[in-house]
């Protein structure tokens, strides 16, 4: 079946976001989906995306641009691919410290004693092949090594489950696993199954630490949140809040030149920085908690 994208930039989460929504509410042929991304340069630029199983009405999009403010949209014919292939050939298995993320398919290469996550091309919201996740495996590696064994651990913005899948691993206590959208919600339970960690994370649907059993399972000697810039930001006191006195907060998704205001933002917060790491253009912070206060 061919497919059609319809790709154009809008100023704003919200100005994106009311873009998308008129393109699902009004154009025929109507759209099969639509996604809204940041475009993480801090630019606070947006990229929206609207899919087709028909080609879709060029004027209509180019009305409903202008209307919002946004760039034109660049329509553009895909061919029919197997994607669930080509991510599988193009995506080779990640060592991070002790752990190895891999897909079914090369569950054979897993070496001896090391931490296995397995993590299909099909699953969205992130392979464990990202700079930011691996930043973070190698940060809970290195405390790991370094005798730190936290009890209570949340991820927040959990995607796939790799990071609390990660924690479940090694650490004794269950690990809360959290996210805003109930497809990854669904897909990180897939994932916690596949990988024989049923009872060892709980997953739930939350914005920040919302949800009752996130608070209930509080403080944390550990938490992860591989999200973006200004969510972990305003996420900054809700995390002194969450994290017991001693803990440790592994903070990703944010670009190099990022990470000093979400440092600064920690600090303020009480949760000064204890490292950086960058990995190419990503950055990833450990920032904690004193043992008193």
């Amino acid at each position: 079946m061919a497919t059609w994208t319809a790709l154009t930039h809008a100023q704003g989460r919200a100005a994106a976001e009311a873009l998308a929504e008129a393109c699902e509410d009004v154009l025929t042929p109507e759209p099969v989906g639509s996604g809204v991304f940041e475009i993480e340069d801090g630019s606070d630029r947006w990229e929206v995306g609207v899919y087709f199983t028909e080609a879709p009405d060029e004027i209509a999009l180019a009305l409903l641009a202008a209307a919002h403010d946004a760039q034109p949209f660049a329509v553009s014919e895909l061919p029919e691919v197997d994607w669930v292939a080509h991510v599988r050939r193009e995506l080779t298995p990640v060592e991070a410290g002790r752990f190895f993320v891999h897909g079914a398919h090369d569950a054979h290469r897993v070496p001896e004693g090391a931490e296995s996550l397995c993590i299909e091309a099909a699953m969205a919201f992130g392979t464990g092949h990202h700079d930011t996740t691996r930043g973070c495996l190698l940060a809970l590696d290195r405390m790991l090594t370094a005798g730190e064994a936290p009890l209570r651990v949340a991820d927040i913005g959990c995607g796939t489950a790799v990071l609390a899948m990660a924690a479940a691993r090694v650490l004794p206590g269950v690990v809360v696993a959290s996210d805003i959208d109930p497809v990854a919600v669904e897909t990180a339970q897939a994932n916690v199954l596949a990988n024989g960690l049923d009872g060892r994370v709980e997953c739930v649907m939350a914005e920040g630490f919302s949800h009752p059993l996130l608070h209930d399972a509080g403080p944390y000697e550990l938490i992860f949140a591989n999200i973006l810039k200004q969510p972990l930001i305003e996420l900054a006191p809700d995390m002194v809040r969450h994290l017991a006195p001693g803990g440790r907060a592994i903070l990703s998704g944010i670009l190099t030149a990022q990470a000093d205001d979400v440092a600064a933002a920690y600090q303020a917060a009480g949760v000064p920085l204890v490292r950086r790491d960058d990995l190419g253009e990503w950055a990833t912070l450990v920032v904690g908690r004193p043992a008193t206060g």
